[in-house]
């Protein structure tokens, strides 16, 4: 607790961030910290991963520490923690040698609750010194995952952290946070940051408040522009694989009349700030990038994403599709996928961790995981079931198989009981296995459609069981399947091997039940819901007036208050400063910069619907 201060937690919470409760595993957290407990949070995108750090650091003695690679998440944090009356800074490599001497002369002085750096800083000299002088109660490092040769975005940077913990003359308390990772990613990020017997929570991975779904369109910028006429009320990212595909779609969408940025890492740096800028401050609508823009980019009004190129795995398209619906309020991730992405992805992966130092062993393991990562994103890109529920028990959460807020929930598809032909193509597949044959699967529906030539199969039980029948509908069931894990295509031929979930299957007598859709029907649902015209009206005034205070600071919007807290006013219509603090996203320190102005124009769209 800093000297002369009474604060709880809950003061904190509510004075500095406007919220009234802790949301999932935010206390328990926070409790590990100040009880001096290191700790790993696993928290999705939007979970409020930095309440946990920011909490304990304004009532901690001294300055927290935070490490990220994230240097425009820096800034707008730092933006967003000065808005909210909490003393913090950054190093980086954005500002001047001579802004860095007088943060470090001010951190040194105790002058911050919270210090946000760049990895790379810790290394340095004038770093050094300063840990010297410095009290830290509180390491905390932002997207740990980056530690781990396992993870999605390794940086060798990340492995020095340990060694700068030991620096520190009396060691603080080190909590770390990362939206995804597998159990292999959590043990390394205990072991290589050297956690004491840390507090290890995960929550649930969901996203409620997000809609998604996959395309297969013939043409992807007819598409894009299709969908892009849905999107309302916010901000769209569009993601590419390519800086060619970057180029050409933002050239494409500019000469169709939108509001374009783009964003790769080919561009000079002066550029890439320029165009994350543009995004920020809402000076474009969409910002079409590779997949070097938005980690870390805290902009809580983007409405959509869409993934133009199938990402490479499933732990990179949800931290990408999650940057949408940060603010809680409803947001939609769609993925365009097309056969030629699973090419592209091949390729990318084949020229991967090229410098990345690690032994041919090391290599081959790592080509090995990233292939059969690109096969689980394939999978998402084509499976018929819930993709909310595909998603979340890639992760290892239990999930139903049907959410009603996805693309193949929302189709009104036909439903129907298949099991009588899921007992025949595992027939087939075992009594293939019984002749000492194996087949992939178009051998396995040629055998039961009685198509096959091959003398060796006409023999078996099995051969022609399910002729005349739908040859496309088999081919459903049959990748139904295989998604489901009841068989596995294994070898260069890919041949048909049964999993013990199909012995399950056979010997509990269980049923199948899966959906059919056509892709015209796939779509229906993805349209966002439209506003009430008056309250639409009346969130637009509250933006304009948001956007004429944040041009004021020189800070993005949503740094003022978030879309989430636009709408809540626009539901509580408060009349008084008491009223306003009820807003959610509404702490004392924004209620007395903002709150009369607001109350202001709330009270003229009052006036103007009673008369």
């Amino acid at each position: 607790m800093k000297s002369g201060e009474s604060l709880t937690k809950y003061d904190v919470l509510k004075k500095y961030f406007g919220h009234d409760s802790f949301r999932e595993a935010q206390e328990q957290l926070i409790d590990s910290i100040l009880g001096g407990q290191d700790c790993l949070g696993v928290m999705p995108t939007g979970a409020g991963k930095s309440v946990c750090f920011q909490v304990p650091a304004v009532l901690m003695e001294g300055t927290a520490v935070v490490i990220s690679p994230l240097i425009s998440l820096m800034r707008d944090q730092v933006e967003a923690l000065v808005q909210n009356g909490i003393r913090a800074a950054f190093i980086n490599s954005t500002i001047s040698e001579k802004e860095i001497a007088e943060t470090v002369r001010r951190a040194a002085n105790g002058e911050f609750d919270i210090l946000y750096a760049a990895p790379e800083r810790l290394s340095t000299a004038r770093f050094a010194e300063l840990v010297k002088v410095m009290k830290i109660p509180l390491v905390a490092v932002d997207e740990a995952h980056c530690v781990s040769h396992w993870g999605q975005d390794f940086r060798p940077s990340y492995l020095k952290i340990a060694e700068f913990v030991r620096s520190i003359p009396r060691r603080p308390v080190v909590a770390a946070f990362t939206a995804t990772a597998t159990e292999r990613v959590k043990d390394d990020i205990v072991e290589i940051l050297e956690l004491n017997d840390p507090t290890v929570i995960t929550t649930g991975f969901d996203r409620p408040n997000l809609y998604f779904e996959v395309r297969t369109p013939e043409d992807k910028n007819e598409e894009l522009v299709k969908i892009l006429g849905e999107a309302v009320d916010g901000s769209v990212i569009v993601y590419c694989a390519t800086r060619k595909n970057v180029e050409s779609v933002t050239d494409f969408l500019r000469r169709n009349g939108f509001r374009v940025g783009e964003y790769h890492a080919g561009f000079s740096a002066e550029r890439r700030t320029r165009a994350q800028e543009d995004f920020l401050f809402d000076r474009v609508d969409i910002m079409v990038a590779t997949n070097a823009f938005g980690m870390g980019i805290d902009k809580s009004n983007v409405r959509l994403v869409v993934h133009y190129n199938c990402p490479k795995d499933i732990e990179s398209y949800y931290q990408e599709a999650g940057r949408a619906g940060r603010d809680g309020s409803p947001a939609r991730c769609i993925l365009l996928y097309g056969d030629e992405d699973k090419t592209l992805s091949e390729f990318m992966i084949k020229h991967s961790h090229r410098e990345s130092g690690l032994s041919d062993k090391e290599l081959r393991g790592l080509m090995k995981r990233d292939v059969v990562r690109l096969n689980n994103m394939l999978e998402y890109c084509k499976t018929r079931r819930c993709l909310r529920g595909y998603i979340l028990s890639y992760f290892g959460q239990k999930a139903s198989d049907y959410c009603g807020y996805c693309g193949n929930c929302t189709n009104g598809d036909e439903i129907s009981d298949v099991t009588i032909e899921a007992q025949k193509i595992l027939s087939c597949i075992f009594r293939l296995k019984q002749r000492e044959l194996a087949l992939p699967r178009e051998g396995v529906i040629s055998v039961l459609l009685g198509d096959s030539e091959g003398s060796e199969v006409k023999g078996l039980s099995t051969y022609g069981i399910m002729r005349g029948e739908d040859k496309s509908r088999i081919e459903k069931i049959a990748e139904h399947l295989f998604l489901e894990d009841y068989f596995e295509e294994r070898g260069e031929h890919k041949v048909c091997v049964l999993t013990p979930k199909a012995d399950d299957f056979v010997r509990t007598k269980k049923s199948i039940v899966m959906r059919f859709y056509s892709e015209k029907e796939r779509f229906a649902g993805s349209k966002p819901a439209k506003k009430d015209k008056a309250e639409s009206e009346l969130f637009k005034q509250l933006k304009a007036l948001r956007k004429q205070i944040a041009a004021d600071l020189g800070v993005p919007p949503y740094v003022v208050f978030s879309d989430a807290s636009l709408n809540s006013m626009c539901v509580i219509l408060p009349t008084n400063l008491d009223e306003f603090l009820t807003v959610s996203g509404v702490g004392n320190i924004k209620a007395e910069r903002y709150g009369r102005k607001f109350l202001e124009v709330i009270g003229k769209y009052l006036k103007t619907r009673t008369n």
